[in-house]
């Protein structure tokens, strides 16, 4: 009998690969995703037990899906042996039972690992952004919704743009979470508006990387509107992007994971999606499977001691788990 249980283990070996190919009828019906580095690539979510996995569909992935019953069960299958059986999840909005939304697709930033700026995609307007809700929301199964954005001409305005639809949105009655670049007073501004978890990311933690790929923006600023949001929203209400694989030591993670986590924020390993528009930008290596169990182990080590978890995330990536290995969801 077929493994139906993702093990730590097997997530992190698919999350170091991070994509499969499958026959495009195998896939649910989704918007698609816009956000971040993951931008412009289609995926699926794929569960086996509690546990889920994101993956980016390309076609010379050295995973692959096939049909495995009639019951809508799949196989994830490496060099024609199947690693485990499970089900592909519906993914309206991004991710499963989220509405999560990109609102601006373009970026006058210029982090170099990012293809945002490059895509410069779509601004959805209020009346396309609530009829996405609607949509999940008709599905009976919508839990949260998650608001991010890039910035179209200024950050000020991209927090105007979710302050202005934050009365709408709570009619719907679920947590809300929101993941922008901070502003002066922004995270008060939001509280007062019904959010109820807020992400605002460093992308990493080593000063001279920062400098390198994200030298627009102000990482001591950052950290600073961390620290003020945890004062506003409490512990394991407030989260943190620290990108992996973008040269930075394992002792530059640990002491990132402590900085953070000491500020009473919940950081988000995210193994870094090098994107054929950015390739040759900065370094970028997806980090292996080894490493990125050895990291979150580190890391609920860490959590442990300041007494935070990510398991009651109640929106956005947290949340969903698919992209990351989450201490206390997957070991």
């Amino acid at each position: 009998m077929q493994s139906r249980i993702i093990t730590a283990e097997l997530k992190a070996l698919l999350i170091s690969i991070g994509s499969i190919s499958v026959d495009p009828s195998l896939v649910p019906r989704a918007f698609g995703s816009t956000a971040g580095p993951g931008a412009g690539t289609g995926s699926v979510f794929f569960r086996a037990g509690a546990r889920r996995v994101r993956l980016s569909i390309n076609q010379a992935s050295p995973l692959s899906i096939e049909k495995a019953g009639n019951d809508g069960t799949v196989a994830i299958l490496r060099d024609g042996d199947v690693l485990v059986c499970g089900t592909l999840e519906p993914a309206l909005a991004h991710c499963p039972e989220q509405a999560f939304i990109t609102l601006c697709e373009k970026c006058i930033f210029n982090c170099k690992y990012c293809p945002v700026p490059k895509l410069q995609g779509d601004v959805k307007t209020d009346r396309e952004v609530l009829k996405i809700v609607d949509a999940v929301a008709e599905t009976g199964n919508l839990k949260a919704i998650s608001l991010t954005s890039g910035v179209e001409e200024s950050v000020e305005g991209e927090v105007e743009r979710v302050l202005k639809l934050l009365p709408e949105l709570r009619k719907y009655g679920v947590p809300i979470g929101v993941s922008v670049y901070p502003t002066e007073g922004c995270s008060q501004k939001f509280y007062e508006g019904g959010v109820s978890e807020l992400k605002y990311n460093v992308e990493t933690m080593d000063p001279e990387i920062f400098k390198k790929v994200c030298g627009d923006l102000s990482q001591a600023y950052i950290l600073d509107k961390l620290e003020e949001a945890v004062e506003i929203f409490g512990k394991n209400r407030v989260f943190s992007n620290f990108i992996i694989g973008l040269g930075e030591s394992d002792s530059c993670v640990r002491a990132g994971i402590e900085a953070l986590a000491k500020r009473g924020v919940i950081p988000i390993l995210r193994p870094i999606n090098p994107h054929p528009l950015r390739l040759g930008d900065c370094f970028m290596e997806r980090p292996g499977p080894e490493r990125l169990l050895k990291l979150a182990k580190m890391e609920k080590e860490i959590l442990v001691k300041y007494g935070l978890r990510p398991d009651l995330a109640r929106s956005m990536c947290l949340s969903c788990g698919g992209c990351d290995l989450v201490p206390f969801v997957d070991l």
